[in-house]
């Protein structure tokens, strides 16, 4: 039976079972499962190698997405260009390491309308922020904003843009905090940070740019995707991201192509029960 699972601490939050057992069910992949399994830093390694010839994909959230890179064979360019991966395939070669987030994040944008960003504006530093910057940049992105609660850590991030990549252009990136120095205009906004940390901001955020795009979907709307909405801006969420990444992990694990669409419903349906 070909196993597939989500890992990640904690874990039991995730949405991916029901979207990947979705998945197999419309393509009756009915010999397939999907499990969940709370894995930190300290026990990858020890998870991976317990691997056997069931294994076909895992899904990686935090704190994994870095931690795991050690113990792959091989890393694609887009994984290696953010320095995190989010799946790992399993064959008679070894473990291969991808990054569906940023396919994800190009296509829940394009699914709003969005089709060629050169000016940004993105909220946080982390490894979300980071794929979705590199999102950005296949659709032209040359300036961006970073806005962060550490800036040593937005500093960081900006050396790394602005060096470029194997698979990506340099970005000019300017570093501020979050707060009366945001910008008033852009063409994108980006928030990957909790919403309560801009809430006081999303009107000035969302009343001069063409799409907004909050990684955050529980609860929601946030105060930035309300904002937005009175302004009639497009906006992308989280559960599009999620629902778009996990499209791209099925068809690398299984072969096979289900419509983000359908996971993004199986989605809604378990937040609605919560």
């Amino acid at each position: 039976m070909p196993r597939c699972a989500v890992l990640g601490s904690p874990i039991a939050h995730s949405l991916s079972p029901v979207m990947h057992r979705t998945a197999y069910e419309v393509l009756g992949l009915h010999d397939w499962s999907y499990e969940a399994f709370d894995v930190d830093e300290d026990g990858i390694g020890t998870f991976l190698a317990g691997l056997d010839e069931q294994w076909r994909g895992l899904s990686l959230t935090m704190p994994l997405k870095r931690a795991v890179l050690p113990y792959l064979d091989t890393v694609e360019a887009s994984a290696r260009g953010v320095g995190g991966v989010n799946t790992v395939i399993v064959d008679i070669e070894g473990r291969h390491g991808f990054n569906t987030d940023v396919p994800g994040g190009i296509a829940a944008l394009r699914e709003r309308g969005v089709e060629a960003v050169e000016d940004a504006v993105v909220i946080g530093a982390g490894a979300t922020a980071e794929a979705m910057i590199a999102s950005l940049r296949h659709l032209g992105l040359r300036r961006a904003t970073l806005a962060v609660r550490d800036l040593d850590r937005g500093m960081e991030l900006a050396r790394r843009l602005e060096k470029g990549s194997e698979d990506a252009a340099p970005v000019a990136v300017e570093v501020t905090g979050i707060g009366p120095d945001l910008p008033r205009s852009t063409q994108v906004v980006v928030s990957t940070v909790p919403a309560a940390a801009i809430a006081t901001y999303a009107p000035r955020l969302a009343t001069r740019c063409d799409a907004v795009f909050d990684v955050i979907y529980d609860p929601w709307p946030t105060p930035l995707a309300r904002a937005a909405q009175a302004e009639a801006v497009p906006v992308a969420s989280g559960l599009d991201l999620l629902a778009h990444q996990a499209a791209a992990q099925v068809r690398l694990m299984t072969g096979r192509e289900v419509s983000a669409s359908l996971l993004r419903d199986a989605a809604l349906g378990v937040l609605a029960g919560h």
